[in-house]
């Protein structure tokens, strides 16, 4: 087929469309993205703080929400908290189980996702700032075993807004498949800190703010709900990224 001088000039000079990257893993937030465990968690902590003659209310742990466990026990204690680091989150921790153990609320199409991604061939990994004890209760009672493993709070020395978390999974998830960067990877997550960490790790992050609104950010994508929401909807996130950066992956 005869092509014009001209137009196969141009076609030599234009840039390179960068290739949409192939989505290899999805990191999932837990507390407020998978499940609505944050009013068990306001409720815990307002007990906790009036038991020991302090001030505590639902607007103050709004503002802690995705925070490290250790950062609240911290104001806790500032706050007349007479306990140890360990002893308020183990009794925050307790509380929220108990909670979970009587009626766990998933958050809208989070498990039809999941179970999505899962069925595509995605690795799935929870990246949570909640502890072991809590994160198996939640994944255990899923239908199938969709999370690869587990990144909780006290896997890590620091929690998010730290990238450590989510630094910590791709150097897992690496382990099995080298070529794996964080750029084939997403995050999604609802909360201030877990967004500004897993952008902080250079994820592509989709925000699906709950308890607490997100401040507006071209960076990041945002989802009202991840009801509805699948494969094709966290691939297209990615190849955006890719052409938004010009980065062939």
């Amino acid at each position: 087929m005869y092509v014009p001088a001209d137009q196969a000039l141009q076609s030599r000079l234009a840039p390179a469309v960068p290739a949409a990257p192939e989505l290899k893993a999805v990191l999932w937030d837990m507390d407020g993205t998978l499940v609505d465990t944050e009013p068990y968690w306001i409720a815990a902590e307002i007990e906790l703080v009036t038991a020991h003659g302090g001030h505590w209310d639902e607007e103050l742990a709004t503002s802690m929400v995705g925070n490290a466990l250790d950062t609240t026990a911290e104001i806790f204690q500032g706050m007349g908290v007479d306990l140890s680091v360990r002893e308020i989150v183990d009794q925050l921790s307790n509380r929220v189980i108990d909670g979970v153990r009587r009626k766990l609320p998933w958050r809208p199409g989070a498990r039809e996702l999941l179970a999505g991604l899962h069925g595509r061939g995605v690795r799935c990994v929870l990246v949570t700032m909640s502890e072991r004890p809590l994160a198996e209760e939640i994944v255990n009672a899923l239908d199938g075993p969709y999370f690869e493993f587990l990144v909780t709070g006290d896997q890590v020395k620091n929690g998010k807004p730290h990238p450590e978390p989510y630094l910590t999974a791709i150097e897992l998830l690496r382990e099995a498949d080298p070529t794996l960067t964080a750029e084939t990877c997403v995050a999604l997550e609802d909360s201030i800190p877990g967004v500004a960490a897993a952008m902080a790790a250079d994820v592509p992050t989709i925000g699906i703010p709950h308890v607490v609104p997100l401040p507006e950010d071209p960076a990041r994508t945002t989802w009202a709900t991840l009801a509805g929401r699948t494969y094709d909807d966290v691939a297209a996130v990615l190849a955006a990224r890719s052409m938004a950066t010009g980065v062939a992956v």
